[in-house]
């Protein structure tokens, strides 16, 4: 049902949408709750508004044949999004900030001296190289706290591991199976740790995850509080996932997890609703036993095992610290499988007899947080329906809903400038427009299909691990992705403009010719992320500036550091510069004097391969990874986002020389 709209109505609701918006978002604070509310509220009124309209106005004749199944399936999938973002919005209006208990905590443990309780650190490991272990393995040894043994709970049966472990004095750990993956791995590290060093703590670390030397200061003292049985910390990645990589927005636009490690997981924690994400958390070692060891029904055992210990009455704290770094998935494949499981996970204990949702022992605020976690994967397929839509309007004439452009004006259009407004505000400028829709819509393809092959098979798939570590030096084109993304933009194409060509214009030719631009703008954005790029250096840079000096014999030089990796590093040049290909020594702090070759030089700086042994390796990653400095983007840079966007879609678009 369309009706008239005020055009001065319009401007002026507009208009002030605009203005508190840009009030807000330049005014308000996102850590205090009243501001939180306010701006909150704001936009779930418009939201609000826009949905009822939706609900009343825009939906067809049921007897419509497939134009109206067509039509309510596009609704309930909206429905779902916008419900979602309505709950998301009630959670946000909490937040929870544990640093001042950690600062109180490591305050109380430090003057206890070595009267503390002890933490068996549990490395999970299925085929990772060296590479990546030693990392993990060095930084643990070397984390700062009394009494810590160090476990590598090895699924691979490898025998060169066994014998790595026992020379660098470290427990290791295997079985003869891999019954119940990852979690049937810890649990038999919880089996064959209470035998020997019986830690009544236990920090859990995934293989390419290095803790920070102060993990355990931080993390320990939250557990003074009543019926806490494990406290998360978030996840960091010193390596650009896929998106930001291919988009080539490493420095100027955040990883995906964000939002849901420094936003949503410190709001549900002010609920008692925050979860462990598998890695870099500490847990008890009763409550963990208490509640039966570490889940095996899902291949999610993260989330599963926060519910298993709410059913059992204890609580999982968050601490939004950077305690670890880790590697993130390097390739496009790996991210959104990593993505299909998560959802695949979600879903089966959502079905368990003893999940949140069937089981007993559990709050309504519980079940509501599990209902909202729950939203966040079934209204994936929404963005993908989102480009279908203006495909079928172009070709069988069948709408998505049925609406006039001032009509759609009036009430969507303030909800979204409303909600673009309050979303980079609530984030701290963590989420952007088409970074934001590319990063879910390229995921949604394979969360898709994954929630309809859970309906009809939900149990009894193998638990992927995500690769890493792979060669990734050659550019690979993910054609069955990129396919579906191609097809739909030159059908978009061709479809606009054969309608605008052929057909007088009309208010729903040009609501539609609107949704195509967005619709296109998210495809070429998608088209680029599925090329995944060369990634050329074994080892990613972290800055640092420190001053040094090198030496070739008697000759000593002073220079500063620009940046350092496990490999080399990079120096400002002075005036006397070494021959490349020459052999030197460069002074490392923490480190000593490193045996390096001159592998480049250039008038502004001296690039340098080490050539260490492996103790003099082991102190780089106690140097590099153990108090490592942010090499990744954590805040978006807007302008520089869009520049590197409009650069790599200048790029992908360019004929072959």
């Amino acid at each position: 049902m369309s009706f008239p709209v005020d055009p001065m109505a319009l401007l002026q609701l507009i208009a002030l949408t605009l203005l508190f918006g840009v009030g807000m978002a330049h005014f308000a604070n996102p850590h205090r709750a009243l501001d939180r509310l306010v701006f909150g509220a704001f936009s779930g009124v418009l939201l609000l508004r826009y949905a009822v309209w939706r609900t009343s106005y825009t939906l067809p004749d049921p007897s419509h044949g497939f134009a109206s199944v067509w039509s309510y399936v596009f609704y309930a999938f909206e429905m779902v999004s916008i419900v979602y973002t309505l709950a998301t919005i009630v959670v946000m209006v909490r937040r929870r900030d544990s640093r001042p208990f950690a600062d109180a905590g490591e305050a109380r443990l430090r003057a206890a001296g070595r009267n503390v309780p002890a933490v068996d650190v549990f490395i999970a490991t299925y085929n990772e190289d060296l590479q990546i272990l030693e990392k993990t393995i060095i930084a643990a040894k070397a984390i700062d706290y009394p009494h810590v043994d160090v476990w590598v709970l090895d699924d691979t049966r490898r025998d060169w591991l066994r014998d790595y472990c026992a020379r660098i004095g470290v427990h290791y750990v295997r079985r003869p199976d891999n019954r119940h993956a990852k979690a049937g791995n810890m649990n038999n590290g919880l089996r064959l740790s209470a035998q020997h060093t019986n830690a009544p703590y236990i920090l859990v670390l995934d293989a390419d995850f290095a803790p920070q030397k102060n993990i355990l200061y931080r993390v320990m003292g939250l557990f003074s509080e009543p019926n806490v049985a494990l406290v998360q910390t978030p996840q960091f990645y010193y390596n650009a996932d896929p998106i930001q990589h291919n988009l080539g927005t490493t420095d100027s636009w955040v990883d995906e997890q964000r939002v849901f490690f420094d936003v949503f997981q410190p709001s549900r924690d002010a609920w008692n609703s925050a979860f462990c994400v598998g890695t870099s958390f500490v847990i008890s070692r009763k409550a963990i036993t208490e509640a039966g060891g570490f889940p095996t029904d899902s291949v999610c055992e993260d989330i599963h095992t926060t519910y298993v210990l709410r059913k059992h009455g204890f609580i999982t704290r968050w601490l939004n610290e950077r305690l670890s770094i880790g590697l993130s998935a390097e390739g496009l494949i790996e991210y959104i499988n990593q993505r299909g499981r998560w959802c695949l996970g979600t879903m089966q204990v959502a079905i368990l007899k003893n999940g949140p949702l069937r089981g007993e022992g559990y709050s309504l605020i519980d079940r509501l947080h599990y209902v909202h976690g729950m939203l966040h994967w079934i209204g994936k397929p929404f963005l993908l329906l989102m480009l279908i839509a203006p495909v079928l309007y172009w070709y069988f004439g069948i709408a998505a809903f049925y609406t006039t452009p001032d009509a759609f004006m009036f009430y969507g259009l303030p909800a979204l400038i409303g909600f673009w407004f309050y979303g980079p505000w609530i984030t701290e400028r963590k989420t952007l427009p088409i970074f934001t829709e590319v990063t879910q819509l390229v995921a949604a393809y394979a969360v898709t299909r994954t929630m309809i092959s859970a309906c009809i098979r939900p149990f009894g798939r193998p638990f992927k691990v995500t690769a890493k570590g792979l060669d990734r030096s050659k550019v690979v084109v993910h054609w069955k992705l990129a396919g579906f993304f191609i097809a739909l933009m030159l059908c978009l194409m061709a479809g606009a403009v054969n309608t605008v060509m052929t057909a007088p214009m009309s208010g729903s030719i040009v609501f539609n010719l609107a949704w195509t631009l967005i619709a296109l703008m998210l495809d070429l954005a998608a088209i680029i992320a599925c090329v995944d790029l060369p990634r050329l250096r074994q080892e990613e840079r972290f800055p640092f500036t420190r001053m040094t000096q090198w030496r070739q014999g008697r000759h000593v030089q002073a220079s500063q550091f620009i940046d350092i990796s496990l490999n080399g590093a990079a120096l400002h040049t002075s005036a006397v510069m070494p021959i490349e290909g020459e052999s030197l020594e460069v002074s490392v702090p923490e480190v000593g004097w490193v045996p390096a070759r001159v592998a480049r030089l250039n008038r502004h700086r001296l690039c340098v391969q080490f050539k260490p042994d492996e103790a003099t390796r082991h102190r780089l990653i106690r140097l590099i990874f153990c108090q490592a400095p942010h090499n990744i983007a954590i805040k978006a840079r807007p302008l520089r986002a869009f520049a590197q966007l409009m650069r790599m879609a200048g790029v992908s678009n360019s004929p072959p020389r």
